[in-house]
């Protein structure tokens, strides 16, 4: 990986010391997830080595979050509840909660979604031992509908030591065109935050992915390799239940994030042509495999809207494997397309069979 400073060797300093404790406030919008509230501030409330403030936004839910609300901000100071007299949507709680904000750094996590054990700790330490750190996060716990947990670990495919500081290049390029930050795991310097602005309403699917790029074009980003958050994924998640529904619009709502960073950019950002094309590129390969899964779904009209969108985003794409792949089976046409991989597959099966009688008549191992 490029320029990264590992951070493994940094001691965590404690509370005492003369060191003041950085406060964080963290916002927690909440609409139906009552049964989830109370684990989700306590989860703050009990972070050690911090200030934690906690602003419960209920977007007027029809559940008994009132209640919940009310008994938390009731037992501990640290709790302010408000409640929306009409539901405001969830980009306006956002830039409400933000507008509270006063401490030194600053978490929105969802109702849903709980913190563990030392996490706004690890965050805080790091970005005051890097002021040109505006953003730090770290790998997510998912707790599955179906009881089991997996792991969001958004470096794991690269060379990553404990804790690392990028660029804000740098991490645009590992991002892409995905959402590469675990959002319940990212804690953000409250200048900063207030200095570059809200969640933008044009892009209710695509807020998280636009902010973060638009903060790493601001700051260096840093990245803790350890366990910070739970994030619920279950079917009233919006995100699930959006992108399921159209993904050429959450493709379209990717595009206008890009947009957005490169109309407000800084003046050397915005001639990086580079990074410009890599991002172009890499949503322009994201939306062909879309749209290879669209045709495997005999959906033809929307594979080839999305190989459209695609050719727009990035003009070069009509040279690469995967647009030669995909026109292949549009002529072609699925049903013949099918038909040849099933013969493909019994191909392959004859040829396996053939290599293990030859080997055991030879008496040697297959693959030798």
């Amino acid at each position: 990986m490029p320029r990264a400073e590992d951070l493994s060797n940094q001691a965590w300093r404690c509370a005492g010391g003369g060191i003041s404790l950085q406060r964080v406030d963290v916002v927690i919008p909440c609409y139906n997830y009552a049964h989830f509230l109370q684990e989700s501030v306590e989860s703050v409330l009990s972070q050690a080595g911090v200030d934690v403030r906690v602003l419960i936004l209920d977007d007027c839910s029809p559940d008994n979050t009132p209640e919940v609300g009310k008994a938390l901000a009731s037992r501990d100071d640290r709790v302010t509840y408000r409640r929306h007299t009409t539901n405001m949507g969830h980009i306006a709680t956002y830039n409400e909660g933000i507008d509270w904000a006063g401490g030194d750094l600053f978490l929105l996590l969802s109702a849903d979604d709980y913190l563990l054990p030392g996490s706004l700790g690890r965050a805080a330490e790091l970005m005051r031992t890097y002021p040109n750190v505006g953003m730090a996060f770290g790998n997510a716990l998912i707790a599955e509908p179906d009881g089991n947990t997996s792991r969001a670990d958004p470096l794991g495919d690269h060379d990553v030591r404990h804790m690392q500081v990028l660029s804000g290049p740098q991490f645009m390029r590992l991002s892409g065109a995905s959402n590469l930050v675990p959002t319940p795991t990212a804690v953000v310097r409250t200048a900063l935050q207030k200095q570059v602005g809200g969640y933008l309403k044009e892009l209710p699917h695509a807020g998280d992915m636009e902010m973060w790029l638009r903060l790493a074009a601001h700051a260096d980003v840093g990245f803790i390799k350890e366990d910070q958050a739970v994030y619920r994924r279950h079917a009233s998640n919006m995100s699930l239940q959006y992108y399921g529904e159209n993904v050429l619009s959450d493709l379209l709502q990717r595009k206008k994030a890009f947009d957005a960073l490169f109309g407000q950019a800084t003046d050397s950002l915005k001639k990086d042509q580079m990074l410009r094309r890599f991002l172009a590129m890499d949503l322009g390969k994201k939306a062909l495999q879309q749209a290879g899964i669209a045709f495997n779904n005999f959906d033809l009209a929307t594979a080839a809207a999305i190989q459209h969108f695609a050719l727009e985003v990035s003009p070069e794409l009509r040279n690469s494997l995967p647009w030669f792949k995909l026109a292949c089976k549009q002529t072609i046409g699925p049903k013949h397309w099918y038909a040849l991989k099933s013969i493909g597959r019994r191909v392959a099966g004859c040829m396996r069979r053939n290599r293990v009688r030859s080997s055991a008549s030879t008496g040697t191992t297959v693959g030798s």
